[in-house]
């Protein structure tokens, strides 16, 4: 088992370190680098899991596709990819950045915090995926409407959900130099 590491970064988006993902969540999690994707398939549906029950963070919530931390000098999109195939067992068509500079901090009602520069991307795939159930304990397609209507959401979601416009399929392609620095490898 590989001792995973989340890099660190500043309020800049600059790298100024790692920690070890098992320790990086608690109390005062300090802001390191993360992603969020939203697997679109053929018919512009997006596929929402409900995380597993015994995840650390936000234990059974419903949230988008896949979230998850680069390793140090692993681009973001390929973590996208890794996660996608750990979580979902699937491997996607094509990968596009759509926020690349969005940020959020969360506390859960036991005090853990999330505290997450996480830049936001759209996955192309169709089919059922096979989840990891350490990671997802339930998944669903559904319309951008039915995502919008799903109650009980991550707070990630929520917000990334006030960021982007009414369907997926529409969702622009952003610059990557829009990236943090940390980001950029």
């Amino acid at each position: 088992m590989i001792d995973e590491r989340v890099v660190l970064v500043d309020d800049s988006g600059r790298a100024i370190g790692t920690e070890a993902k098992a320790t990086v969540h608690h109390v005062a999690t300090p802001l390191h680098l993360a992603f969020s994707s939203y697997v679109v398939d053929a018919d512009g549906r997006v596929l929402l899991t409900q995380r597993a029950l015994d995840k650390v963070t936000w234990p059974g919530v419903w949230t988008n596709s896949c979230c998850g931390h680069p390793l140090p000098g692993e681009p973001v999109e390929q973590a996208v990819r890794r996660r996608l195939a750990d979580e979902l067992g699937i491997v996607v068509d094509a990968v596009d950045l759509v926020l690349p500079e969005f940020r959020y901090r969360a506390e859960m009602p036991t005090g853990i915090v999330e505290n997450e520069l996480c830049p936001v991307y759209r996955a192309w795939w169709t089919g059922d995926p096979t989840p990891n159930p350490a990671e997802v304990a339930d998944y669903r397609w559904a319309t951008w409407a039915e995502v919008h209507d799903q109650p009980g959401l991550s707070p990630w979601c929520v917000l990334q959900l006030d960021e982007l416009p009414a369907e997926p399929v529409d969702w622009p392609i952003a610059d990557p130099a829009r990236l943090p620095a940390a980001a950029q490898i």
